[in-house]
């Protein structure tokens, strides 16, 4: 992040500013607050076969017992497939049994996260409320945004 805020501001304001090898949500917010334009990240596939699912109140890990029995979805707030037709004990299920059906269910979760996330930025961008949208970001998840 110290390196972003050094160098992001040195780059042409009217070409793209790309941030290559980053991921976490935490980072694009704060990458996109820096004036980064396009990031470049493996993360929403590779944790989604690992069992780590990404959501507004955080990041949780699908091999949990506590969801050995949660009816509920991966995130309440989210609209993807994964989300509206399979519950969490299910996708424990499939995923402690390693039926290939985990990681796609757990991927197209991540994606739609990430895309929906960066949708969010852009929109707020656009309505000159970016600072708001960061700081709704981190009330979500309960955490105050990091001083960089």
């Amino acid at each position: 992040m110290e390196m972003a805020a050094h160098t992001l501001p040195l780059l042409p304001a009217d070409r793209p500013r790309y941030i290559m090898g980053v991921g976490t949500p935490e980072d694009l917010v704060e990458l996109v607050g820096l004036g980064a334009d396009m990031f470049d990240c493996v993360m929403p596939t590779r944790n989604a076969r690992n069992g780590q699912l990404f959501t507004e109140q955080g990041t949780i890990n699908i091999c949990n017992a506590r969801f050995r029995e949660d009816a509920g979805p991966v995130d309440p707030a989210c609209d993807c497939y994964t989300c509206r037709h399979y519950s969490l004990a299910y996708l424990r299920h499939l995923y402690t049994a390693r039926e290939i059906l985990a990681y796609r269910l757990n991927t197209i979760h991540n994606v739609h996260y990430y895309v929906n996330l960066v949708k969010g930025m852009r929109e707020a961008i656009l309505a000159g409320r970016f600072a708001d949208y960061k700081n709704a970001f981190y009330a979500k998840r309960g955490d105050a945004s990091p001083a960089f």
